[in-house]
């Protein structure tokens, strides 16, 4: 039988048979997306990494390997995953800015594609652990370039106050010793500059302090195999339906028209949200609807606990009532169960008139919804259901 959908594209035979919380993944939006960064990236010395901090669901992983990206990872368990996904350890990325011991030797073991570095006693470490185990990491350094993203202040990452990266003032000493090592092999310089970037920008100015690094470096004889330019496009939360797919032609166009690669060189991109945020969405349905003398507001079985952006970051998602017949709006605070003020998705948001038992859709969730879930309250994790078209 096939699947009913709703106008906003939901296969609502799934979505009514399953229990409430769950992530409802859309592949064919995964897909989509995948095929268009394949489209934008053909012809060029492009890689894109897959960044699983994003969202490390296992099908989703699988999926995303098997259309041939790479992975870019923050963690032991990231590695484990990524490992077990099946792909290739040539193309893994190792990032942030407090590796421990067993992580890095974890990733040696494996002989990764890169460490991005982002300290000078973390290069030592990488070296020495090397050193140990008979092995030769190859590395790239994390730059600072002091670039305000003007994204929310808990996503910009490029800044001179951001704990990331090495500052761009001191990066030639950085690698002059880097280069004195035995056991490391310096791939490349690295940079990401923030999250959630919607204007491109930050991009070229981003392009026009690697373009500077690269003439300098050229100079005294010194070739990078890879230039890596992180992540940060931003998605559309207020308009999924009409923006599904983020803006990825001006965003690689961007690298295409104002970076000067050198030849040999390999351009890395390490994305996540704008890979996996428009093809989630938290499901969730209506407890109670609740009248004080000022507000109203809709209560919901999901909660922060489910899908943290709102109340970390004040982040914006479009809420759609899935199942109201209802022709007239109300204003409503859309919220959680959780014992915390800010357990809030939404304030003063207008809605069909909405009732108890009504299912109610949280748009753009599939970046940072599930991987930030968290069991506060002693909840439970919330599950998460596959739509993969008829």
């Amino acid at each position: 039988m096939l699947d009913t959908f709703n106008q906003h594209g939901f296969a609502m035979d799934l979505v009514e048979k399953t229990p409430t919380p769950f992530y409802y993944y859309d592949m064919d939006v995964l897909r989509s997306t995948i095929d268009e960064i394949k489209r934008c990236t053909a012809g060029f010395p492009f890689k894109v990494h897959y960044a699983l901090k994003a969202n490390g669901n296992p099908h989703i992983i699988n999926e995303i390997m098997h259309h041939g990206l790479g992975a870019d990872l923050v963690s032991g368990g990231e590695l484990k995953a990524a490992i077990e996904a099946g792909f290739p350890t040539q193309d893994m990325n190792f990032s942030g800015v407090g590796k421990t011991d067993w992580e890095i030797r974890f990733g040696l073991s494996y002989d990764i594609g890169c460490f991005n570095v982002e300290s000078v006693p973390e290069l030592d470490v990488i070296n020495q652990l090397a050193q140990e185990m008979g092995k030769t990491a190859n590395i790239a350094f994390r730059v600072n370039p002091d670039i305000d993203a003007h994204t929310h202040k808990y996503i910009t990452t490029g800044t001179a106050d951001n704990k990331f990266g090495i500052n761009i003032e001191v990066l030639e000493s950085v690698i002059n010793h880097a280069l004195e090592l035995p056991n490391i092999h310096l791939r490349g310089l690295h940079f990401h500059i923030g999250s959630q970037i919607t204007i491109m920008q930050p991009f070229v100015m981003l392009c026009d302090t690697i373009n500077g690094l690269l003439d300098h470096y050229d100079k005294r004889g010194i070739h990078f195999e890879i230039i890596n330019v992180g992540g940060g496009l931003g998605i559309d939360y207020s308009t999924p339906d009409t923006h599904p797919l983020p803006d990825f032609e001006s965003y690689f166009n961007t690298f295409k028209n104002h970076l000067k690669l050198r030849d040999n060189q390999e351009l890395h991109f390490e994305l996540g949200r704008s890979i996996v945020g428009e093809c989630g969405t938290l499901i969730t349905r209506v407890t109670f609807v609740k009248e004080s003398r000022n507000k109203k507001f809709v209560i919901l079985d999901a909660g922060m606990t489910d899908l943290i952006r709102p109340a970390l970051y004040e982040a914006h998602h479009e809420i759609q009532n899935l199942t109201s017949r209802e022709s007239t709006q109300a204003v409503y605070d859309i919220v959680g169960p959780v014992c915390e003020s800010s357990d809030v998705f939404a304030h003063d948001r207008s809605l069909p008139v909405t009732h108890r038992g009504d299912l109610i859709a949280i748009r753009s969730a599939g970046a940072y919804g599930e991987s930030m879930a968290s069991r506060y309250n002693m909840r439970a994790l919330p599950h998460s259901v596959f739509h993969t078209g008829n």
